[in-house]
């Protein structure tokens, strides 16, 4: 029969008394064993309760079904108690938990495993915003369902997080492994069915979600697949297989290390706490620190992945490949795929493509830096990946307005560190603003800090003043103003197979929104600062002559829908960007 247990502290991240994970969890198993409520000092291994006393009151268990009464109960309270929104510059958590967590975690989890598959909720994923989705990581070969500890803080403001859990000797077929996901999907189906429920499948877990999807095409499922093992059967280590079939145990404490070498990047992983701002000598000082800190625990594989239980993940996987291939064409739900360029395991980059054409809806996201561990590697934030490619929503449909999750400090160093750059550098723009007085001083005083605000100005040469803008008011004033951008920045034609994770992407992550009537009502009407160029493309695409001209329209119908919602405009005017080049010269100008 399944059973749902409530445990106030998750076994695997509390052995001892200097673990530092230990916090209230959920579980959620498939056994025969009755189901167990424990105080807040209790851990729980194997079903044994050890440094503390089982609670006489606790959680009402219905096991009828396999399901808990009182998770309702909770989330009804959950809802009750969740924040609203999210202020802009939010604390994302990126580079507090490390991939020496990982092993950390991981190795406590080794130590006192047992048991069915499993659910887990991260501690450090925290309570997510009112009315979240839910999210259910899918692990890859290790099985712990850690994966997504790099992750944590970020996704679980905007997801209720659920995380998979394998124990390393056990041998559920892929099949039970997809009953087991598929029942949980149905029951969150059936709690919420206005929602749609992400599955996050990295690798082998990228099988198990494209299998629950081909077996409930009815139901509104969203599928982020990091190098899904689909491609298992082109993988270039299949020669090793029969190899690590005939190896004798005492040889096999060398297979960690090959594991280890071909899997990620340790150098991806050792730079994912190591900020890019730091000055080359100091961040690489920091990075050879990190990296041979990380060396030692690359040993770890062995005991995550022992010898009987690699050789069982390799048929696990074989059947999986082909469940999951031989159902695409069942497949209905959203699909993103994020590649690696550089995964030494799978021929990702080709398979990326493949799944392109092989599902209905799919878009692929390329890395070309990273290897096949891509989650637990530097530069790739998932909740940046699923807001820039406008992934994240409440219901059916997405909403620029009701959906959007403002920037982070992370995402707002990252996208001036790394997109705008040295272009940054160079102009070093200034922003001034006019008080009610008529004074005119340096910085963005004189604009108010209660919306509605129109902000309407001119573009200049490919309307390069936008982030200078955007970071201004962020860093001045913590307001996100939401760009008014081209249609064709959200259209699937901007958006190649092969493309990367681009500024079409960062623009979503800043707030940009497709210009349309309706988009501007919606964010006037929330009283939101937005950001409008009436002059559209044409005035940022200007040609030779054309310095510093207005391609307004006639009619201003801005002012109309501005006076509808009592909204205050603020007219500016951008200088100098048409004296830095011109359009068909060769020749820039400073």
């Amino acid at each position: 029969m399944a059973s749902v247990t409530g445990f106030r502290v998750l076994p695997f991240f509390v052995s001892n008394s200097e673990n530092k994970y230990g916090s209230r969890v959920q579980v959620r198993s498939l056994g025969d064993a009755d189901a167990n409520v424990l105080s807040s000092n209790s851990v729980v291994v194997n079903g044994t309760s050890i440094g503390g006393e089982r609670g006489k009151g606790g959680t009402s268990i219905d096991q009828g079904n396999g399901h808990l009464r009182s998770k309702v109960e909770e989330k009804r309270r959950v809802k009750d108690e969740a924040l609203e929104t999210l202020k802009p510059l939010w604390n994302d958590g990126y580079g507090t938990e490390t991939v020496r967590d990982f092993f950390d975690m991981a190795k406590d989890i080794v130590k006192h495993d047992g048991g069915p598959p499993r659910w887990f909720c991260p501690v450090s994923c925290g309570r997510p915003l009112k009315d979240s989705p839910i999210l259910l990581f899918l692990p890859g070969m290790d099985g712990t369902g850690l994966g997504l500890v790099l992750h944590h803080k970020a996704l679980g403001k905007a997801f209720e997080v659920w995380c998979l859990h394998i124990p390393v000797h056990d041998r559920t077929p892929f099949e039970g492994l997809v009953k087991l996901v598929e029942e949980t999907v149905r029951f969150e189906h059936a709690l919420s069915p206005h929602k749609p429920i992400y599955l996050v499948g990295d690798s082998f877990g990228g099988c198990l979600a494209l299998a629950v999807a081909s077996r409930n095409p009815a139901i509104d499922l969203v599928l982020i697949l990091s190098n899904p093992a689909t491609s298992f059967g082109r993988s270039q280590l299949q020669p090793l297989f029969p190899i690590l079939e005939a190896m004798p145990d005492g040889l096999h404490s060398a297979v960690p290390y090959l594991l280890s070498s071909i899997m990620g990047d340790p150098v991806k992983m050792a730079a994912v706490n190591i900020e890019s701002s730091f000055p080359p000598g100091q961040r690489f000082e920091r990075l050879s620190r990190s990296l041979t800190g990380l060396l030692p625990y690359l040993s770890g594989f062995d005991d995550i992945i022992p010898r009987d239980t690699l050789l069982w993940k390799l048929k696990l996987l074989k059947s999986a490949t082909a469940y999951a291939n031989s159902r695409l064409h069942a497949v209905k739900a959203e699909v993103l795929v994020l590649a690696s360029g550089k995964d030494n395991v799978l021929p990702s980059r080709d398979e990326a493509e493949r799944l392109k054409n092989s599902l209905q809806d799919c878009v692929v996201r390329h890395f070309k830096d990273n290897g096949h561990t891509l989650l637990l590697e530097d530069g790739i934030g998932l909740m940046t990946v699923i807001k820039g490619t406008s992934k994240f929503r409440h219901s059916r449909r997405h909403s620029y307005t009701s959906d959007f999750i403002p920037p982070s400090m992370t995402e707002l160093n990252h996208a001036c560190d790394q997109i705008i750059g040295l272009f940054g550098v160079a102009t070093d723009p200034i922003l001034f603003s006019t008080l009610e007085d008529g004074k005119i001083m340096k910085g963005l005083a004189g604009v108010p800090s209660e919306g509605p605000v129109l902000l309407v100005g001119n573009h200049m040469f490919m309307g390069l003043e936008v982030p200078s803008l955007a970071e201004g008011f962020l860093r001045e004033k913590n307001i996100m103003i939401r760009g008014l951008a081209h249609p064709m920045l959200f259209s699937r034609m901007s958006q190649s197979s092969s493309s990367e994770f681009s500024i079409t992407d960062w623009v979503k992550v800043l707030g940009a929104v497709p210009v349309t009537g309706s988009n501007f009502f919606k964010l006037l009407s929330t009283k939101s600062h937005v950001l409008l160029y009436p002059g559209g493309s044409r005035e940022a695409l200007h040609y030779k002559g054309e310095e510093y001209k207005l391609f307004w329209p006639d009619q201003q119908e801005f002012v109309r829908m501005a006076a509808r919602f009592g909204a205050t405009i603020v007219p500016f005017g951008a200088v100098g960007e048409d004296d830095v080049a011109e359009v068909g010269s060769l020749n820039s100008r400073v």
